[in-house]
């Protein structure tokens, strides 16, 4: 019997990487919409101070977010609040929330999530001139949260908006986002990685980052791609992700929850011009709020 030659060989560990890498089929993995929304100023300091969020004391006794204000047709914040001069000063954007559509798939060695939105080019007619990026008119994130990271599985990624950070009023233009008592070796962290839409759709850009002592857009090892397209209006964002990874990459395996949000930047906004997702749960053959289908 011959032995496989050199060649044989070598087209076998290709075709073993390219189906390792293979996207699902996404025409047979579940959607489940959430809401997005414009937070306007409100950090966990004021999440957690009742006189400004009553639902602080819901928190405290162990709800989530999700819990008390998602509904089956959306959200049941008090919009014209969140509009209001109280919590976004500069003016808000004329689509305060809008849904994206979410899907989620896992195999041995990545996990597969992706984003479709129709983005609303609202959201920053009133935003400062340094608040607007106009080289991405699109920018979409998700951010998984350390599981020692407090409340991380009720507040999602509020655990890093705090009311001393850049573009907050009054506060130091130059402050990053960070979460408290942070520690990497801890897993008191967030992990996030990002798809940029590039001028003109083109030039598009990827960041595998993390938030610690505070926020840092590289040294992130578990990205393998991010990528996007807009059809008829309506984005599609699809992310790779490795499992496991370095420092700063959220250790991710079958049977495991991990709490985790979604951001959208739209309109060539930047910092915190942008709509949010309450903090959810993404499970691996385990329950969570979206259930990664298994390939």
């Amino acid at each position: 019997m011959k032995k496989p030659t050199l060649t044989l060989i070598s087209a076998a560990i290709v075709l073993a990487s390219s189906s390792a890498l293979a996207a699902p089929d996404w025409s047979k993995v579940p959607k489940r919409d959430i809401q997005v929304f414009h937070a306007g100023v409100t950090p966990i300091e004021w999440v957690m101070k009742k006189s400004d969020h009553s639902g602080r004391t819901g928190i405290n006794k162990g709800e989530s977010c999700v819990g008390c204000h998602e509904e089956k047709n959306g959200l049941n914040f008090d919009m014209k609040r969140l509009a209001s001069k109280e919590l976004e000063p500069v003016g808000a954007p004329k689509t305060m929330n809008f849904p994206v559509t979410v899907q989620a798939a896992y195999d041995k060695e990545n996990l597969y999530m992706r984003l479709t939105f129709k983005a609303p080019a609202d959201a920053a007619a009133d935003a400062p001139r340094e608040d607007k990026a106009p080289k991405h008119q699109v920018k979409a994130a998700i951010m998984l949260v350390g599981s020692k990271v407090p409340m991380a599985s009720q507040i999602g990624c509020w655990a890093t908006c705090h009311a001393d950070v850049r573009s907050m009023p009054g506060a130091d233009k130059d402050k990053k986002k960070y979460v408290s008592n942070a520690n990497l070796a801890g897993d008191v962290y967030t992990d996030y990685f990002q798809w940029k839409s590039g001028e003109g759709g083109k030039g598009m850009v990827q960041v595998d980052g993390h938030v610690a002592e505070a926020r840092v857009n590289k040294d992130g090892k578990a990205l393998v791609k991010a990528e996007g397209e807009n059809k008829g209006g309506v984005w599609t964002v699809t992310f790779t992700r490795k499992l496991t990874g370095g420092d700063g990459d959220i250790a991710l395996a079958e049977g495991k929850s991990v709490p985790f949000g979604v951001a959208i930047h739209t309109d060539k906004t930047v910092y915190r011009f942008h709509h949010v997702s309450l903090g959810y749960t993404l499970g691996l053959g385990a329950d969570g709020d979206i259930k990664a289908a298994k390939q």
